[in-house]
Order: C-alpha cells, then structure tokens, then sequence
C-alpha cells in the first residue's frame, strides 16, 4: 500500500512539472542533449519531499510565465530517474548535491542555483525573486 502511494506521490509531482511546461529528462543522453544546446536552461531538480517540493513546484511553474526566460525549461527526478540527474549534477560544478533545487545553466556552463536550504522553510516568493533576478541577468 505504501508503495503505491510514493508512485502516486511521484507522478504528481512529474505531472505538475510537465503541465508547468518543463520537459522531463530521464536518461544521460536527454540531459547531454539538452545542456549541449546553445542559450539558457533552467534545470528544475524535482523531489518527492514534502516541504521543500511543496515550495519549489510552484516557484517552477511561476516562472514559467516570468517575462524573460530560458531557452528551455528541463526537469530531472532526484531518486527516481538517477542516472540522469547524476548526469545532470555533473554540471553543477561547486555545488554538492541537492533536491529539490534549480540551476540556470548557459551555454552548458552553470551560472546560479538555487539550493535546498534556500528552499525548505522559505516562501515561494522568495524563490521566484532569486530566479527572477538570474533571468534577469542572464535570459534574453
């Protein structure tokens, strides 16, 4: 019973990055592809945890509709699809692993993110303001 629970938990939290308009990577190739790409992706690390995936979720469709974006909006599943968010993390140079979070990445190379512990026990608003101000620097 409980698993079939977590795979509900799972799917919903797929499902609300995919209808926010974020692309789900779940393998090593779809990832290389992705950040090979020339211009700006914002890297949504998606979670199964409550508190901070309760945060960043909403944050991540916000920005969705901010003014300036990325070039792409990409999604990898912590603990579910491993392969391809180690693949991605393998970008993520200077920062340890962390879940749920954000990266903006430009011309494969990182720029900002934003971590867990600026997640977990903060406003959503205060999540869309720190990638607010990296679009703002960084999008077109």
């Amino acid at each position: 019973m409980q698993f079939n629970f977590l795979n509900d938990v799972v799917q919903m939290a797929r499902q609300d990055m995919v209808n926010a308009g974020y692309k789900q990577l779940t393998t090593p190739e779809e990832v290389d592809q992705a950040f090979s790409q020339t211009g700006t992706v914002l890297v949504m690390v998606n979670s199964v945890c409550g508190c901070a995936g309760g945060i960043a979720r909403p944050a991540a469709a916000y920005m969705a509709n901010y003014e300036k974006k990325p070039d792409q909006f990409v999604t990898v599943f912590a603990g579910q699809d491993k392969e391809a968010t180690a693949r991605a993390r393998e970008f993520f140079e200077g920062y340890p692993p962390s879940s749920p979070s954000f990266a903006l990445l430009k011309d494969g190379e990182i720029k900002m993110m934003v971590e867990r512990h600026e997640i977990e026990g903060h406003e959503p608003i205060e999540v869309v303001q720190k990638l607010e101000a990296a679009f703002d620097q960084f999008c077109g």
